[in-house]
């Protein structure tokens, strides 16, 4: 294996193995702690890798992919089993992680952190992630639901027990639903557990906005104080209830209080819609261009995409400012419409925040800005090949 390289802060990864996983029946990749640019044909395989580095992180990856769905597929049939193993180094010390298909239930994933069962948290703790993919390149114009999935990733990134707390508050709005739906069909629900679910749904409801809030606090202060760059900047606002409570002064204790009366009051209402519809899930990130003074939906296609990777960009400072240490980040296809200049203005970024970052490309001219501080791989048919150190 390659030395580690150098010291980035943050966690990296120096070893990954894939088996079975999509189109990669063995793949077995040294690196070391700088950004990875990989590059390959349409179709060779280089998302699919930089998903399974996305699987090393809390959650289901950046494809969002069950189990079943990343098996590795061919004309003689499906693989039974996949498996991710990887060893990284983290300011903790050298961890090794392996996630992959329960043998006794391979429609299951289980993961673990150096031979024991991980949690969402301890992943999130260790290897802070931050990726984005073509997906987000119409982020402000796309659905609601899409812009608060995205900044809950950058929340993620710097406070780990955000994902519990989406997590419970998931969990306790779905089983209040499936109580309301019951009532609203004509049949009873014991008040007293609905009055538990809403204040589990309260308490884990004013975490998420809490911690949101926060985020949201630091990510405009690392915006505003940054040079200008060729990423331009953000004015950034959250628009939901809960959120607007605390950030108009409201106690924790009191905005729990405020919201479990309110989740009381609109049963009816969240019955007969058959969703809840008060909520920080609900929620609304709003951004506006700053030069423009423009809605991030009115910009130009390119300029969505400039914000949104200056979003990413600027929250994985934010995080290096705040813990000493900063995400790996994933920008799949990020280079791809972006002019020389942002090109250019992305590598510095980038090898001036000292975060391993993996980029994919077509080709490694997309690449040429980061000199020696990027290592290059060439990926094809299912096959990723080191091509130097340097």
């Amino acid at each position: 294996m390659t030395s580690s390289g150098p010291d980035t802060g943050g966690p990296a990864v120096t070893r990954l193995k894939l088996t079975g996983f999509r189109n990669y029946a063995r793949l077995d990749l040294a690196l070391d702690a700088r950004p990875v640019a990989l590059f390959g044909e349409n179709g060779a395989g280089k998302t699919n890798l930089v998903e399974a580095v996305s699987f090393l992180g809390p959650g289901r990856g950046l494809r969002a992919a069950g189990a079943d769905a990343v098996r590795r597929r061919t004309d003689q049939g499906v693989d039974p089993l996949w498996a991710v193993y990887a060893e990284a180094i983290t300011p903790e010390g050298p961890v090794s992680l392996a996630t992959g298909a329960d043998p006794q239930n391979p429609t299951r994933r289980r993961t673990k952190l150096d031979g024991a069962a991980a949690t969402q948290t301890e992943l999130a703790r260790l290897i802070p992630m931050l990726w984005l993919t073509p997906r987000e390149d119409r982020l402000w114009a796309g659905p609601r639901a899409d812009r608060l999935r995205f900044f809950d990733r950058l929340v993620l990134a710097a406070a780990p027990d955000h994902a519990s707390s989406a997590s419970a508050y998931e969990k306790s709005m779905k089983e209040r639903q499936r109580l309301l739906d019951r009532v609203a069909e004509g049949g009873r629900a014991d008040p007293d557990w609905l009055n538990a679910l809403e204040a589990e749904m309260a308490a884990s409801g004013v975490a998420l906005a809490a911690a949101r809030l926060d985020a949201l606090a630091r990510l405009q202060d690392e915006i505003d104080t940054r040079p200008e760059s060729q990423f331009p900047k953000a004015d950034l606002a959250l628009d939901g209830a809960v959120e607007a409570k605390l950030a108009d002064g409201m106690k924790a204790g009191e905005a729990e209080d405020w919201f479990a009366d309110e989740l009381k009051r609109v049963r009816p209402r969240d019955g007969a819609a058959g969703r809840a519809l008060t909520g920080p899930h609900r929620t609304e990130l709003e951004a506006r261009h700053r030069t423009k003074d423009q809605p991030a939906a009115d910009c130009s296609t390119g300029e969505q995409k400039s914000m949104v990777l200056g979003l990413a960009l600027a929250q994985a400072a934010a995080i290096r400012r705040l813990s000493g240490r900063g995400p790996v980040l994933i920008f799949d296809e990020a280079c791809a419409h972006l002019d020389a200049a942002r090109r250019d203005g992305l590598a510095e970024t980038v090898l001036d925040l000292g975060v391993q970052a993996f980029m994919t490309g077509v080709e490694p001219v997309l690449f040429e800005a980061f000199g020696t501080g990027a290592q290059r791989v060439e990926v094809r048919d299912g096959d990723a090949r080191l091509l130097d150190q340097g």
